[in-house]
């Protein structure tokens, strides 16, 4: 089904989808500024996406919050081993091809760096060219079918949860990557995003994608269930264990072995069953409730959240370890507001979607209901905006949705922004001030801010900005 709508106004509303920029994202490691900068420019101009960490503890930051390509990683830093540097991040990123760079040029070193796990190496001073062509030929290697996005197949191949997901503008295109990248490795996936973005849709998908996808996916609600019903829930119990369990009853933990588990909600667990959580994850086993008998379990954990874990950390509402557990790949859904071409395509697949199961034909929609459907802030988000077309669908007594049929709280015009909402705006917006000052120079900017710069990085990639588009803008 298609809006029938004049090109005027689909061309107005609605903006060009541009494609992905980067190709590939390259960790470089060097303690040297001047190498760093180099590399910056050289992998940059060639569409690589270039994180650039000065020392061990940046790389690794950079490692937890990115899934990485490939990894270019000087032999002798600053008090620090190259190698054993290599090895730690490909215990977070499994199979991460690295290229180390040595001056020392000795074939004993090489070839120990090779046999402890490195793809190649290059003496210093390198040739950029020949950087570029290891890095191709290390990628090619590693990924021979990279560029192949699952959900670039036709959707009837996709498995049910992914070919529900609308995606046209480049932020969920980027999510999708990132999901589709995440999905071919067991690590434990964080998805954050405001209610209504679809958490769980993520989650079901990301299962799909995944060797587990044979294995069952079990989801539970944090927030819905009572915290003295959780924990036998999770863990099961026997008969007898307390005054009603009248039989034994398996727990979700058990009945999610080979699977994924999906917590929902997580952040709204309490500080003691946190506690309890962490140990399950850190062992894989655990005693049902009035058992003596220990079940180990083999499940790969996705946790979601509509709240910000680091401020929870802060204000001392979620335990810091539990966040490290889970926050391995964290995704980031951003809202309906900043995804604006997807709206329309969403509309037009719920009102298919409704007109269908009421046997109704509605083909038409008014161009007032596009601009108004574009213009809501949806606060409710993909949620909202389906609760919007399904009261459509069911109120419009001929085949056009019209704009009296469009209500709900999408309609308020001046709200004032929530106190979230406002704080996430002048973030971003002071970022933006810092790294047009800096001329896009990162160590200046987050000198400026008084951040780390590991730390400012990961502000950045909150708010999806790129410090090379304020290269030489000052």
């Amino acid at each position: 089904m298609n809006f029938n709508l004049p090109n005027s106004v689909t061309n107005l509303l609605m903006n060009d989808v541009k494609d992905q920029r980067y190709t590939a994202t390259i960790l470089t490691v060097d303690d040297e500024p001047s190498i760093l900068e180099v590399m910056r420019m050289r992998l940059g101009s060639h569409g690589y996406r270039v994180l650039p960490a000065a020392n061990g503890r940046e790389a690794l930051a950079l490692a937890k919050d990115n899934i990485i390509d490939l990894a270019v990683i000087d032999y002798k830093l600053d008090g620090e081993d190259g190698v054993s540097l290599m090895e730690k991040l490909q215990v977070a990123q499994p199979d991460l091809p690295v290229i180390i760079l040595t001056a020392y040029g000795t074939i004993a070193k090489a070839v120990d760096a090779v046999k402890r796990g490195a793809s190649n190496y290059l003496t210093k001073p390198f040739d950029g060219e020949e950087l570029l062509q290891q890095i191709a030929a290390c990628l090619e290697k590693a990924v021979p079918d990279r560029g192949k996005s699952p959900f670039e197949t036709d959707a009837g191949d996709l498995p049910g949860a992914c070919a529900r997901i609308i995606a046209r503008s480049s932020l969920m295109k980027a999510v999708l990557a990132k999901v589709a990248r995440a999905a071919v490795t067991d690590a434990n996936v964080y998805i954050e995003g405001e209610s209504g973005t679809g958490k769980e849709l993520i989650a079901r998908c990301l299962h799909g994608l995944s060797t587990r996808k044979s294995g069952p996916f079990i989801a539970i609600n944090c927030a819905a269930i009572p915290e003295n019903l959780l924990e036998s829930e999770l863990l099961g119990y026997e008969k007898g264990a307390f005054t009603s369990a009248d039989r034994r009853r398996e727990g979700l933990f058990a009945r999610a072995d080979g699977g994924s588990f999906f917590f929902d909600e997580i952040s709204e667990l309490s500080l003691p069953m946190q506690a309890k959580i962490l140990r399950i994850l850190e062992e894989r086993e655990f005693y049902p409730l009035g058992g003596n008998k220990k079940i180990t379990v083999d499940v790969r954990i996705i946790a979601a959240s509509n709240r910000n874990l680091e401020k929870r950390i802060q204000e001392g509402l979620f335990r810091e370890d539990l966040f490290y557990r889970i926050h391995v790949i964290p995704i980031l859904l951003p809202p309906l507001r900043d995804r604006k071409e997807d709206i329309l395509p969403l509309a037009e697949h719920f009102l298919a979607e409704f007109s269908e199961g009421s046997g109704k034909s509605i083909k038409t929609i008014e161009p007032a209901v596009v601009r108004k459907l574009m213009e809501s802030k949806w606060p409710g988000n993909v949620r909202e905006l389906e609760n919007v077309m399904e009261y459509a669908v069911a109120m419009a007594a001929g085949d056009t949705i019209t704009s009296d049929l469009i209500t709900g709280p999408m309609d308020e015009k001046d709200t004032i922004p929530s106190f979230r909402d406002a704080k996430e705006t002048f973030e971003k917006e002071y970022l933006i001030q810092l790294l047009e000052l800096s001329g896009g120079n990162v160590s200046q900017a987050a000198k400026t801010a008084g951040k780390y710069r590991a730390d400012f990085y990961v502000l950045l990639r909150k708010h999806g900005l790129d410090p090379m588009d304020f290269r030489d803008k000052r």
